[in-house]
């Protein structure tokens, strides 16, 4: 069962959880970003029951993340894509594979998946990023700050942090 939504709440975050709909959506979208396309594949790869898979990738196409295209006909048979506004998961997806990985969460063995420059085969990572000079920014020097979409909750929250933060 999914939890209340989300919708309303002036805050991207919430936004893209809303978008997603729970845990199995974001499984769902790993399985897209990795090529699987065909619901028995969706199926075998996340275990989840016929029911919460057709329910979740409803949701994610209400949503505009993946579309469903036919690809059989006779009997109908759909496959799922990811749209561009999909793709843009795959950071998430990426940063939660970094953090699962850093903190052993799945395995000690070491990482069950990586990922790495297409071109050279190095492992590759996700980092903060200067939007002007490309430099990268380490976590402890980015701080929040009110953007033009602000609203009153958000300044509050802003208001509490520099409260928390100030002297530091």
């Amino acid at each position: 069962m999914r939890s209340k939504s989300f919708e309303g709440m002036v805050c991207s975050i919430a936004g893209v959880l809303d978008t997603l709909g729970d845990r199995w959506g974001v499984l769902i979208l790993r399985d897209l970003s990795l090529g699987l396309s065909r619901y028995e594949d969706l199926r075998k790869s996340t275990d989840v029951t016929h029911a919460t898979l057709s329910d979740r990738l409803k949701h994610l196409e209400n949503g505009g993340l993946i579309e469903r295209r036919q690809y059989q006909v006779g009997p109908d048979r759909h496959e799922y894509l990811l749209t561009k506004k999909g793709s843009d998961t795959v950071l998430l997806i990426q940063a939660l594979a970094q953090i699962g990985d850093k903190w052993a969460v799945a395995s000690d063995r070491g990482a069950p998946l990586t990922f790495v420059n297409r071109n050279t085969g190095r492992p590759v990572r996700l980092a903060l990023v200067d939007e002007k000079s490309g430099e990268t920014v380490r976590l402890k020097d980015v701080r929040p700050q009110a953007g033009p979409g602000a609203d009153d909750l958000v300044r509050w929250r802003l208001e509490k942090f520099e409260n928390r933060t100030r002297g530091q």
